[in-house]
């Protein structure tokens, strides 16, 4: 709240400015008040003969549907009774509605347990609790792959064929993929196996493989096949999409290529077909936007700090020719990302102490 004194200085200043030439919306502008609280101050100073605030001293009459301590004291003894004690607010009014008896509406009864601090699960519910997911970060490749399966339609409706797709967290390869005519754990297995021999990984190499919570993803041959290739499985929770956002993601980018084909593929062949010029394209060709443009088999190569500096330079050179154009401003950010998190946690910001500052405190 603004000071009496302070209102009075601004009114004055805004008024000295009026008077040598400037407009009353440039000079409230200025002080930060709005024109309708200067013209509310102006009247208060003639009706009252002050800049005093006078809403805090006004009497507020009590609100008309305000309850009385007694009924208020009704309340809380009703939802206490042994009776009603299981009963949310909105399962009580009703069942006394049904007796004849009105105590307050749900809202209502829901505000005094709120500010009497009762407002818990009645009954044996339990507050719901909120699982979140695990947090996974790359710093290079084969540390973390994603995986899951999409549908692409067949020649008649209601046929699909199913695309088992695995990429790399740190840089969005495709690391390997299969179209299958049927979904299963078997397929998944054996696809698994063909992509670590693929990709020369070792068995005791770390590497985090996460996926939804699909069958073919939990299939108990599945799980035996990754711990014997030193795997670590991971699954998203129960219908949470966002918790495989990544392969969410490679999902859409797919099934928007202009080439795709949404009324389906006549064969099987045809579709494995598609799928494998896609990946082409895909690893070589499109620049990600969450590698800082750069196409994943740049990333994986590790050529992407010599390309991203001549990015830098490139933005450099053109800021020196046109300087007037940056306005001041630095350059486009060119700097490849250390680390990429598969389901962050919320950032905290956490104060180390020392020991010294920990004993001057004490």
């Amino acid at each position: 709240m603004i000071s009496t004194s302070d209102r009075e200085n601004a009114v004055m200043l805004i008024d000295e400015a009026v008077s040598s030439g400037a407009s009353l919306t440039k000079a409230c502008k200025e002080l930060g008040v709005d024109e309708r609280t200067y013209y509310r101050w102006i009247q208060l100073k003639k009706e009252t003969g002050s800049y005093d605030d006078l809403r805090p001293k006004t009497e507020r009459k009590e609100p008309a549907n305000k309850l009385s301590p007694e009924e208020r004291k009704t309340v809380i003894e009703t939802v206490n009774k042994p009776k009603y004690a299981s009963m949310p607010p909105c399962e009580l009014v009703p069942a006394l509605a049904d007796e004849g008896i009105y105590i307050g509406s749900e809202s209502t009864i829901y505000r005094i347990l709120r500010e009497e601090k009762m407002q818990n699960h009645r009954g044996r519910s339990e507050a719901p609790k909120r699982n979140h997911p695990t947090t996974y970060s790359a710093d290079a490749p084969n540390q973390v792959w994603m995986w899951d399966i999409t549908y692409l339609n067949g020649p008649h409706r209601g046929m699909f064929y199913y695309l088992y797709l695995f990429s790399d967290l740190y840089d969005r390869n495709i690391v390997g993929w299969e179209v299958f005519e049927t979904e299963s754990a078997e397929h998944a297995r054996e696809l698994i196996r063909r992509i670590c021999l693929k990709q020369q990984r070792l068995s005791v190499e770390p590497l985090v493989l996460h996926s939804d919570n699909g069958s073919p993803m939990k299939g108990a041959t599945m799980l035996a096949t990754l711990y014997q290739l030193g795997i670590t499985p991971s699954n998203s929770r129960p219908r949470v999409s966002n918790d495989n956002p990544y392969a969410e993601s490679l999902f859409k980018t797919l099934k928007y290529r202009p080439n795709y084909q949404p009324k389906g593929f006549e064969t099987l062949e045809a579709a494995r077909e598609w799928v494998s010029l896609f990946v082409k394209w895909y690893n070589y060709e499109h620049h990600h936007s969450g590698i800082s443009f750069l196409t994943p088999a740049q990333m994986r190569s590790g050529k992407g700090p010599e390309i991203l500096e001549q990015r830098h330079q490139v933005y450099e050179a053109a800021k020196s020719a046109h300087p007037e154009r940056w306005n001041g401003r630095d350059t486009r950010d060119w700097s490849m990302p250390e680390k990429v998190y598969l389901n962050p946690e919320t950032k905290v910001e956490v104060t180390n102490i020392s020991k010294e500052d920990e004993a001057k405190a004490s």
